[in-house]
């Protein structure tokens, strides 16, 4: 089964974590991990509190935003990939660049562009991720 949330689903899951975070409500599955990067990022607790605001708002390149969203989704995806090791050594490169950085959170954010950057070729090159580059990428990071 391929899991696929529209934007909007993103939005109000991120959300609806935060509120669960401040009620000190319990956390379950993908909350948990969502819980720990929305604590590293006191910078979008605001907007993780206005539900109407974080669904309506566009995070443009051009008007040099980052898209808190894109970026929490990106630390999921990395921690989940560190979890499991997939693709194979993922979790060797993280360990290596959170050694390097002395940070599993800099490690991430170093990360991100490798994940960024295949994804976008991916994407443009209407092919499927490769994973090969992915982990060089990671490696030359780590170096």
């Amino acid at each position: 089964m391929f899991f696929n949330p529209s934007r909007d689903q993103v939005r109000a899951f991120f959300c609806e974590t935060w509120a669960k975070m401040r009620a000190h409500e319990p956390l379950v599955g993908l909350q948990l991990t969502a819980a720990e990067w929305i604590a590293e990022h006191p910078e979008y607790h605001a907007l993780l509190e206005d539900h109407q605001t974080a669904l309506g708002q566009d995070f443009s390149v051009e008007s040099g935003q980052m898209n808190p969203f894109l970026h929490l989704s990106m630390h999921l995806s990395l921690a989940e990939q560190h979890s499991i090791d997939q693709p194979p050594g993922v979790k060797s490169a993280l360990d290596q660049l959170t050694h390097q950085t002395g940070s599993l959170h800099e490690a991430m954010h170093l990360a991100m562009d490798c994940l960024g950057e295949m994804l976008w070729t991916a994407q443009r090159n209407q092919t499927a991720p490769d994973p090969l580059e992915y982990l060089q990428c990671l490696q030359r990071k780590g170096h």
